[in-house]
């Protein structure tokens, strides 16, 4: 196989691509990086100096491609199936990655934000930062919850780009501000996105590694 995917299980931009490649069935070898090993986290480093996942490898192209939407939108042009990810019409495309970038920006790193405050010390906690990340988390939900469509997927009838990227806001930004009784498209939009069959061969991947997520310190 030509394509690696350097990855970890519980990541969730790993989460966005991985919907991608499974969505079309694209063969590719997982790559499972410890950045805790020393000798794998060196060779990480040497692909992508940054040293953030996921990452791409393409031999037969000779390209290293970062970055969860870079890399689903070079799967479009490169290794194309059924599923298209970004549609063809330009109106429609800019949609699509309008709410990708939405869900990356304003439910994806508030999210981290929060989940990366559980992993410091007690006493280098920012509470002011978790704040407002619940607040910006509030604000994107009512904004999700107004425009999202009654039934498909994020900007209509067609699974795209935003739908891969929604998965993974969702799906943790519920375990660290859950959507609640107010948000039922919101909701419901996240109990179709579990039940396509790309997520959830990624949700259940996923699951022997759900003990390391952090919890609310009590």
């Amino acid at each position: 196989m030509f394509l690696t995917l350097y990855y970890h299980p519980l990541s969730s931009f790993c989460w966005k691509v991985l919907i991608a490649l499974y969505e079309n069935n694209v063969a590719f070898t997982p790559r499972l990086v410890n950045l805790g090993d020393a000798e794998e986290r060196a060779a990480f480093l040497k692909l992508w100096p940054v040293g953030k996942f996921p990452v791409l490898r393409d031999e037969q192209n000779g390209r290293t491609i970062p970055e969860s939407s870079i890399i689903i939108e070079y799967l479009d042009q490169h290794h194309p199936g059924a599923t298209r990810f970004i549609p063809e019409d330009p109106d429609r495309a800019l949609q699509t990655r309008l709410r990708d970038r939405f869900l990356d920006l304003y439910v994806h790193l508030p999210t981290q934000t929060i989940v990366f405050d559980r992993l410091r010390p007690a006493d280098a906690r920012n509470a002011v930062a978790v704040t407002e990340a619940r607040s910006r988390l509030r604000s994107s939900y009512a904004m999700l919850e107004a425009e999202l469509p009654p039934q498909g997927w994020a900007t209509g009838d067609r699974f795209t780009l935003a739908d891969c990227a929604a998965l993974p806001a969702l799906f943790y930004a519920d375990k660290v501000e859950p959507l609640g009784a107010d948000l039922p498209a919101v909701t419901a939009y996240l109990d179709r996105l579990k039940a396509r069959p790309s997520v959830a061969r990624v949700l259940a991947e996923a699951e022997p590694y759900f003990h390391m997520f952090p919890q609310e310190p009590g």
